[in-house]
């Protein structure tokens, strides 16, 4: 699966500031890697100031700054053909799409990944380290 992909079909359900965009695709990759014992997508997640980020999803709608992403108009090929992944990434929307961005970053940054990726860097420290997905698989089996 792609990132992208996995945004878009966040982006279908809503329209959605970056940062709420970012948080929503870390908590499907962390419930994936959980329930599934592998990945939804490859890329990394890097344990940013404000929470977890994608740095190739950054690039792609770092334009929008702080404000809404418009809506995509269909879900993505991939994501409408494989029904199993697309009935996941519903749930994780109906759970965590309703918190908005700061308090989806609050909540990241009280769950270890994060906090096990940051460690040594004080607050506002930029800091760019991998959050681990055995370290994501650990905790969140925890709270299954």
């Amino acid at each position: 699966m792609d990132i992208l992909d996995v945004a878009r079909t966040f982006l279908y359900m809503d329209s959605m500031s970056h940062k709420k965009l970012q948080k929503l695709c870390y908590y499907a990759q962390a419930w994936y890697v959980t329930i599934k014992n592998k990945p939804l997508f490859e890329d990394d997640i890097e344990a940013w100031v404000h929470g977890p980020v994608v740095p190739s999803l950054y690039s792609q709608y770092k334009t929008y700054g702080s404000r809404a992403i418009p809506r995509e108009v269909k879900i993505p090929n991939n994501v409408e053909s494989n029904i199993e992944i697309c009935e996941f990434l519903q749930n994780i929307y109906k759970v965590y799409g309703h918190l908005s961005a700061n308090e989806l970053e609050l909540l990241t940054h009280t769950e270890d990944p994060w906090i096990n990726a940051r460690q040594g860097k004080s607050e506002w420290q930029p800091g760019y380290d991998s959050i681990s997905l055995d370290d994501m698989k650990r905790y969140y089996s925890n709270l299954k």
